[in-house]
């Protein structure tokens, strides 16, 4: 018998199993409300729209559409990817590339292969998003946690982290964000800490990786601006993404940056999947086109508006004193702090039981810390189940106390 184990390289051990995956094989037992993964609503899925797209792509385009594709993207969806974004408020400069990924997932990975050697240290949100986390540790990198608060990142903090880590000489290359709609934690940046932030890795000569896979699912009236459009020396790598915009199942996303570092992930793409689907490609960019894809994000919009209020009323009602939350102004999550004494991962067998689930927060730190967190997802779920989902976890909760 091979011992497998003996076989399989350095880099597999570097990361550990999803614990988010490993949680959706969990709640497909009947009966149970997810509050756990961050699926899009499947009926706001554009259905109608996207079939006649790929009739029309397909009738139109023949075998361009059936055929391999460059690997930076389709000509057709990279003009028509610059307008959209020129309409979203995200400005690409003269000298930016810009290439189509499988998913904004690939698009972390290849920027992450383009600029991490192993040791260099990366800056993180205090939670960050978790598939991140693996991504960096998948090139050796280390992690300078920052901590957040009602307002994201705080800058002050990652000032003071900066200029220690300076003083001992620590390779830092990046400093990744998700400014917008938080995943985990909800929070958005406000503009007076983007600047903040951007002066800091001037100085630091910091690249800046702006993953923003919910900044067009904004339901409140506050206003920002996006990391890329304010940034004045190319320091920012923008990361954006069809799947909640769209449909997750066409796996696409795109990369926006200096023309030297898409490059770099050009010619590092070519060795991972040769290019993207080249039929999806041709319907994304028809749904641009048809401007199918801004319809359809009005009414997401309204959408999980309704869902966020349901969550927050539930958790104003039903949790016990001592259990604190964000309150997103877009995106897909909310983040709870749960009293000190209670451990969500030990107290998530203990609410499946009982019917609901969601993710213990602590898989989202990269220093051990958050284990009395959770974060709760309101995008799947219908108002009803997210109601009775708040109400079960609120008597578990009580139950730890």
């Amino acid at each position: 018998m091979v011992n497998i184990a003996s076989k399989l390289s350095e880099i597999v051990g570097r990361v550990s199993v999803s614990e988010i995956r490993e949680l959706l094989k969990l709640v497909e037992k009947p009966g149970i409300i997810s509050l756990a993964g961050g699926l899009p609503d499947p009926r706001l899925f554009p259905r109608e729209e996207i079939a006649a797209m790929v009739r029309k792509v397909v009738e139109e385009f023949g075998e361009k559409s059936l055929q391999y594709a460059p690997t930076r993207g389709v000509g057709v969806l990279l003009d028509e990817l610059k307008a959209f974004m020129e309409r979203m408020g995200v400005r690409v400069r003269g000298d930016d590339g810009l290439i189509v990924t499988s998913g904004s997932q690939q698009a972390l990975y290849l920027v992450s292969a383009a600029l991490l050697n192993p040791g260099d240290y990366v800056v993180v949100e205090r939670p960050t998003y978790l598939a991140a986390i693996g991504v960096f540790r998948l090139f050796g990198a280390r992690f300078i946690p920052v901590d957040m608060d009602k307002n994201g990142m705080v800058v002050e903090k990652l000032e003071e982290k900066l200029r220690r880590a300076k003083a001992e000489g620590l390779p830092v290359k990046m400093v990744y964000t998700i400014p917008t709609a938080h995943n985990p934690a909800g929070t958005t940046m406000p503009d007076d800490r983007r600047k903040y932030l951007l002066e800091l890795a001037e100085q630091y000569d910091l690249i800046v990786v702006e993953d923003d896979p919910y900044g067009l699912i904004v339901f409140e009236n506050k206003p920002f601006t996006k990391l890329k459009t304010l940034d004045r020396s190319g320091r920012v790598v923008y990361l954006g993404s069809f799947s909640k915009i769209l449909a997750p199942g066409f796996r696409l996303g795109w990369a926006v940056g200096l023309e030297e570092i898409v490059s770099a992930m050009e010619k590092l793409k070519q060795y991972v999947d040769l290019h993207s689907s080249t039929l999806t490609q041709y319907v994304a960019a028809e749904c641009l086109k048809q401007r199918i894809i801004e319809r359809s994000i009005e009414v997401m919009r309204m959408v999980y508006r309704e869902k966020r209020d349901a969550m927050l009323e539930a958790l104003e009602e039903y949790m016990p004193e001592g259990v604190e939350w964000t309150k997103p102004i877009g995106g897909f999550f909310v983040f709870a702090w749960l009293p000190e004494k209670i451990d969500t991962r030990k107290m998530l067998r203990k609410a499946v039981e009982r019917g609901v689930a969601y993710v213990p927060g602590y898989a989202f730190y990269v220093d051990g810390g958050g284990h009395n967190t959770m974060r709760l997802n309101y995008s799947f779920p219908t108002v009803e189940e997210i109601r009775e989902g708040v109400k079960r976890l609120a008597e578990v909760v009580r139950e730890e106390l």
